[in-house]
């Protein structure tokens, strides 16, 4: 196990209907195989000791006890791997014939794990050899010692609390309440199927989606191991179609065909852990009762993950998808904005346009909600208002946007009353500290307002969720607004939906949106420097992409500082060397916590991702916390 994450392995050898011996060489190999990849969790396919495909010798003694012999010899080749393996038996005991998953770790099967929900209809016809079994748990011998019997039994690793396995076999998959649902609530954070589904046309995608619905209702891992080559195929095929999946997602996956014998993966079991306790209706084990433990022992020590991170966890990938999400999130802003300026019966909405990203999106989004209510464009009041930081280049690309969009565009330079206000404080202009900063931000806030008072408006927000997490927002001044529509969209998200409406609109709006998007962020409260931008966000507070990153997996799951920064490496190892990834993320810890109380007071503005920071919403956190245990851990990072 390494920060959560637990290799696992589907495997579909090649066999031989009936050749027990050959079939318990073939899954052998494949288990030496993946004690060699450091799998710590293993599964075949069901009743792959003999083959699922026997048919009416599945009543013949003879085959029965060579499945047997199978096992045992399956379970001796697991002495001394850190390596839990479950592989499909048939199995004897008392006149009846159960068809069952064998856990086998440590040179012994630990478990064995019968079928419930046998099919009998179209191709299948289970009932004519095996019985389901829906009983409690009891125990059995095997080869001399005593193993659990039942479907009720929860594998748990010995050192690690989170890596908890059980498993359903096939058909169990596929009914209303499959039990896996009552597995996930007792505890079982990965789910292993061994499954024998013949192939039909169409049918992969719904497997697919059986797979990934299944985990993703019952927040697990689910390792799904496919019957393939060396079935009869008398009547049917057989196709090998092995999944891994973890909370919906298909991490990986053998296409049926492929003939691919191992599948590996990583499942983070911390992960799904975090995510059951963050949802408070998933345990409710009321009417449950009857479930056992089985420890094992699988920690193989691995180190080298190969499981890829985006570096942008908030972007979808895929043109299709990209477009797609693009417009829902679009939509989501407009309606949120559609909603609030119909209720208040606002006559104007009122921007603040810096030729910057935020208000860029934040335009966009209120020409679509403007849109929508069939208001002129012309009601839109957005307001350019330079002042000492302000370069022709952002001015430039904020009144070419505005001209294209058609909304009422108007400059009202703020200097003046900026030394003006200056004068009265009695600040030096010359000391360009925090008040010199601030006090543009706050003006340009106070004309908004008033403009909006002026006009029965509103003042559109502009603020994104990284500046909100970062804190970088002038308190009572760019922080402030009547309904900010970007709250709740990361920078690194902003960027995409700017250049979705680039392209979507074209001409003059595709060139601005284009050259803004090229621009320095930058608040622009320092002058310019031989007229290009001197004050650049991403220096000071370090890049976005990296503190998107870190707010993701910190917030969105949970995870530690070391965590963090070990998926941060993984990600971003072509881009950042450790110690800026390790310097950024000290900054973004420390930020997150002083910056509390900015958030505590934030305007309402729609949630549109899995990540809000809303007091109202998925985040409440007191202003005074303190990151101590936080900074530590990134200073003890190596």
């Amino acid at each position: 196990m390494n920060y959560g994450f637990v290799k696992v392995a589907a495997a579909t050898p090649r066999i031989k209907v009936a050749d027990t011996q050959g079939n318990a060489q073939a899954i052998m190999a494949c288990i030496a195989h993946a004690a060699e990849e450091k799998v710590e969790l293993m599964v075949f396919p069901e009743l792959c000791i003999c083959g699922y495909t026997c048919g009416d010798l599945f009543g013949q003694d003879v085959l029965l006890r060579g499945a047997e012999d199978g096992l045992k010899a399956i379970a001796a080749a697991t002495e001394g791997k850190e390596l839990l393996v479950f592989v499909g038996v048939p199995v004897k005991m008392d006149g009846v014939l159960y068809n069952c998953a064998a856990a086998v770790n440590g040179g012994r099967v630990i478990a064995l794990i019968p079928k419930r929900h046998l099919p009998n209809y179209a191709e299948f016809y289970e009932k004519r050899n095996f019985q389901p079994y829906k009983g409690e748990n009891r125990v059995v011998q095997f080869d001399g010692y005593a193993v659990p019997f039942g479907n009720k039994l929860i594998l748990r690793e010995a050192r690690n609390a989170d890596f908890t396995v059980a498993a359903e076999l096939c058909e169990d998959l596929w009914v209303p309440a499959p039990p896996s649902a009552s597995h996930a609530l007792m505890g079982a954070n990965l789910i292993v199927n061994l499954s024998a589904s013949d192939e039909t046309a169409g049918k992969a995608d719904y497997r697919r989606m059986l797979v990934k619905a299944q985990s993703a209702k019952t927040v697990s891992g689910y390792i799904y191991a496919d019957a393939g080559e060396g079935e009869s195929t008398t009547d049917l095929v057989f196709a090998g179609h092995n999944m891994i999946c973890e909370n919906g997602e298909l991490l990986n996956e053998a296409q049926p065909f492929s003939g691919r014998e191992l599948l590996v993966g990583e499942i983070d079991v911390e992960k799904l852990a975090y995510e059951r306790r963050r949802i408070n209706t998933f345990y409710d084990t009321s009417a449950i009762c009857g479930y056992e433990s089985v420890v094992f022992s699988a920690d193989s020590g691995w180190q080298n993950l190969t499981r890829k991170f985006l570096k942008h966890p908030f972007v979808p990938q895929g043109e299709r998808e990209l477009f797609d999400r693009a417009e829902q999130i679009l939509t989501m802003q407009a309606s949120g904005l559609k909603k609030r300026l119909e209720h208040t019966s606002a006559k104007s909405a009122v921007i603040g346009i810096s030729g910057g990203l935020d208000s860029a999106l934040a335009l966009l989004v209120t020409v679509r909600a403007f849109d929508a209510l069939g208001k002129p464009r012309k009601d839109i009041l957005a307001i350019t208002m330079p002042c000492f930081g302000t370069t022709e280049k952002t001015k430039r690309n904020a009144m070419s946007l505005m001209r294209e969009l058609g909304v009422t565009e108007r400059t009202i330079p703020i200097g003046e009353a900026v030394r003006g206000h200056f004068r009265d404080i009695g600040h030096d202009e010359s000391v360009r500290n925090a008040a010199y900063e601030n006090a543009q931000a706050r003006m340009r806030t106070l004309v908004l307002m008033d403009i909006a008072n002026d006009t029965d408006g509103l003042v559109i927000g502009t603020g994104d969720l990284s500046e909100l997490a970062l804190g970088w927002a002038t308190y009572n001044g760019d922080h402030m607004s009547m309904y900010g529509v970007n709250a709740s969209v990361p920078k690194t998200l902003v960027k995409f939906l700017i250049a979705h409406e680039a392209n979507r609109l074209g001409g003059g709006a595709e060139k601005s949106l284009t050259d803004i998007l090229n621009t320095e962020i930058s608040p622009e409260l320092l002058p310019p420097e031989n007229g290009k931008i001197a004050q650049k966000t991403e220096e000071l507070v370090g890049p976005y992409e990296l503190h998107d990153f870190y707010l993701y997996y910190a917030i969105r799951w949970g995870f530690p500082p070391a965590k963090v920064y070990y998926l941060a490496k993984a990600a971003f190892s072509d881009r950042y060397s450790e110690g800026v990834l390790k310097k950024w993320l000290k900054n973004f810890y420390r930020r997150f916590f002083a910056q509390q109380f900015k958030r505590s007071c934030m305007p309402d503005g729609v949630k549109v991702g899995s990540v809000t920071l809303s007091p109202r919403g998925d985040w409440r956190m007191p202003s005074d916390a303190v990151a101590s245990l936080w900074l530590n851990q990134v200073e003890q990072l190596s």
